[in-house]
């Protein structure tokens, strides 16, 4: 028997990262004007970040996710199967955890849904470093994430990684990561989103030749930093 290819990444992102972009940016406009449904909302999608949601029962019905189980409006597709709906379930509660940790105390969007490369992860870690250097340890931390060996060790890895982008104000586009978290269940699927995290990691270019976009190595929290919805 020969083994299954890993999947395809879409070139568009499918129902699982369309609705990681719809329900994240409707919250994060919510929670940037301050709306208390909003900021109540992300201080319980928290205690998501890197942990199995969907054994956390203070998340059921938090978000609605019943476009997952709608037959989709292209008629050419088919619904997700039962084993693809826990997948798909993992991967968005799992993304909107890691963003609503990202987002805590900021003042502007920490999800950016442009699709754009440097909004993926590879790319949103190399910020970090200084132009044609390589911090270590955060270079370490994205390559623990990028060798997980099971779900709930990848949740705890990409949780460590977006405190380092929090604490430097670096976005990520969570529409994206959230079809990836998706793909990664998938049988082959590690390794297609691995790649993925690889090339944007190596592909990405500061806007300024300067080096203004690339961030700083220090790897503690900013002294500045308030925590107003602390949970």
């Amino acid at each position: 028997m020969t083994a299954a290819s890993p999947p395809a990444l879409r070139d568009r992102l499918g129902i699982v990262g369309q609705l990681a972009d719809a329900r994240i940016t409707v919250l994060q406009k919510g929670y940037l004007n301050d709306e208390g449904a909003a900021v109540a909302t992300l201080a319980r999608l928290r205690t998501a970040a890197g942990k199995d949601a969907l054994a956390i029962p203070q998340l059921w019905g938090l978000v609605d996710t019943a476009p997952l189980y709608e037959k989709p409006e292209d008629s050419d597709a088919r619904p997700l199967r039962e084993h693809e709906l826990q997948w798909a379930e993992q991967a968005f509660h799992t993304a909107l955890g890691l963003w609503a940790v990202h987002q805590q105390s900021r003042r502007t969007g920490m999800h950016q849904g442009t699709r754009a490369p440097s909004g993926q992860l590879g790319a949103a870690v190399r910020r970090l470093m200084p132009t044609h250097e390589i911090t270590e340890p955060v270079h370490k931390r994205f390559v623990r994430a990028g060798t997980a060996p099971n779900w709930p060790r990848l949740g705890q890895r990409l949780r460590d990684l977006v405190v380092l982008l929090r604490q430097h104000d670096v976005p990520l586009d969570y529409g994206l990561l959230a079809e990836q978290l998706y793909t990664w269940q998938q049988p082959g699927g590690p390794h297609t989103v691995r790649a993925a995290w690889g090339r944007s990691f190596h592909a990405y270019r500061p806007a300024d030749p300067a080096g203004a976009e690339t961030g700083t190595t220090s790897d503690t929290t900013r002294s500045s930093d308030t925590d107003k919805d602390a949970s």
